[in-house]
Formats: structure tokens, sequence, C-alpha cells
């Protein structure tokens, strides 16, 4: 029991450590695509999310479940948004009309 705990801790270290190195070696330029792409794998894995939690069969992993599912869906919410406040910067400047005072 403990050497699996221990392989699952080092594979997470090296996942974070890995995932660390490559996100700060991405160009300014692909962080938009990036987003959008992580986007669409967070909601896939709420659906995954939402489906285990229909399975549930007890109080606790129903309401841990359902904690999970709600910041799921805060993430990806919030993910789509900042994605959509990104390519707005991409787009033409606005005219902005002045407003004349009599």
């Amino acid at each position: 029991m403990t050497s699996q705990l221990l392989a699952q801790l080092a594979i997470f270290i090296i996942s974070a450590f890995l995932g660390f190195e490559l996100i700060s070696r991405v160009p300014n330029l692909l962080h938009t695509p990036l987003m959008s792409a992580t986007n669409a794998i967070h909601g896939i894995v709420l659906v995954g999310a939402i489906i285990a939690l229909a399975s549930a069969s007890d109080g606790f992993t129903t309401t841990v479940g359902m904690i999970a599912v709600i910041f799921g869906a805060m993430n990806v919410v919030g993910g789509f948004w900042v994605t959509n406040r990104m390519l707005g910067m991409f787009g033409p400047p606005k005219k902005r009309v002045k407003k004349r005072e009599d």
C-alpha cells in the first residue's frame, strides 16, 4: 500500500514539474489556442464527473462529487470567459464616439 502511494506521489510530482516546464515555454501567440484546447478537455472531464456523481451510492461521495462538479463548472466557464477576453484583444480597435455637451 505504501509503495503504491509513493509511486502515485512520484508520478504527480513529475507531471506537475513537466506541466510547469511545458507551459512556461509556450510563446504568447499560442496561449489563446492552448487555453481553448484545455477548456475543451475540462468540459470532457466535467461530463465524466457528472456521470460519476450520478452513480454515487453514499452521502459523502455525493457531497464531494457535487463540490467537484461545481468547481469544475466554474473552471470551464472562467476559462471560456478569459479566452473570450483574450480573443477580443486581437480584434480591430473600437471607435469611440464623443458626446457633445450643449
